[in-house]
């Protein structure tokens, strides 16, 4: 007989983790599912300021009191790939590692990092999606970033204190990050903001990365940059896949389209997170799911007892 659960939380990431910790104070059992590191793309942040309460922290040490605070509360945390939910009563979660019962799902998947798509990309050493996993591999070089937004301002400024110099390049001619981080790039004395330029293409020497090749989206200039590393923070992709199985509808985007209750149209599914439709996917706004996916699922359980 598969093991049954009042919750089943899929996704690691702040969101998910936020929903166990409310789920079991409310006396539920809860299994939390993530298929790849818990903490979610906050865990790969090498600052957080802007959450209540914690003018400065890491995202993996926030990450880490997030997890503590649901396995301490009682929650079970598996790594295992949910590859299936069937819908019914109750639902069935299948995983690379076996299936669970469950009385209500709670899908808080996020997304998956986008990439720039050129040719050579794959399998290129040099490239990489997280500056702070790998930014120590190019201290004293020189590293560029791809991207406009709070996270490819956050690796600049991180990258800035190890490398020799950053350049940051982004392909509009102005920047959606807050302004307080763009002024902080432009204090820095080895870091380039590269605005209204686009990369074309990638030198390689030996299987590893030597340069970018780049184009002035303005001016349509053609020009080359030496870099040892291209950190790449273009944006995301919805993680829509568990949803659409069920016939949840998305939006054009591959958001899941529920409202401020996160609940879905199939009764007991609820979304949260980024993965959610709506205006603001902050780490605030993704505990704030969380916390309403999981008491709204409390509810649910506890009308079928």
């Amino acid at each position: 007989m598969e093991p049954y659960f009042d919750i089943v939380i899929v996704g690691g990431g702040p969101a998910g983790l936020t929903a166990a910790i409310y789920a079991r104070r409310a006396g539920k059992s809860v299994l939390l599912l993530e298929k790849e590191s818990f903490g979610g793309q906050i865990a790969s942040a090498p600052k957080v300021e802007n959450f209540p309460g914690l003018p400065a922290v890491s995202g993996a040490e926030l990450a880490d009191r997030l997890y503590g605070q649901a396995e301490s509360l009682g929650a079970r945390i598996e790594l295992e790939e949910v590859l299936e939910i069937r819908d019914g009563t109750p639902k069935r979660v299948v995983t690379d590692y076996g299936a669970y019962a469950a009385g209500a799902v709670i899908l808080a998947v996020g997304m998956r990092r986008r990439t720039l798509g050129l040719p050579g990309e794959d399998g290129l050493a040099g490239i990489s999606y997280c500056a702070v996993c790998d930014g120590a591999f190019y201290a004293g070089q020189d590293a560029a970033v791809a991207g406009g937004g709070n996270t490819a301002f956050q690796d600049a400024l991180y990258l800035a204190d190890i490398c020799r110099h950053v350049t940051l390049i982004h392909r509009r001619d102005s920047f959606r990050a807050d302004p307080i981080l763009v002024a902080q790039a432009a204090e820095r004395g080895n870091l380039t903001l590269l605005p209204s330029t686009v990369v074309e293409g990638l030198e390689s020497a030996g299987g590893r990365l030597s340069g970018l090749m780049l184009r002035n989206t303005e001016t349509g200039e053609a020009s080359h940059l030496p870099v040892s590393a291209l950190f790449q923070a273009v944006g995301q992709l919805p993680e829509s896949r568990l949803a659409q199985s069920l016939g949840i509808p998305v939006d054009g985007a591959g958001f899941i389209a529920a409202g401020e209750d996160c609940a879905t149209p199939v009764p007991g599914v609820f979304a949260a997170g980024d993965i959610r439709a709506k205006g603001v996917r902050q780490l605030t706004t993704a505990c704030a799911d969380g916390a309403v996916a999981a008491l709204a699922a409390c509810r649910i359980c506890s009308q079928r007892a």
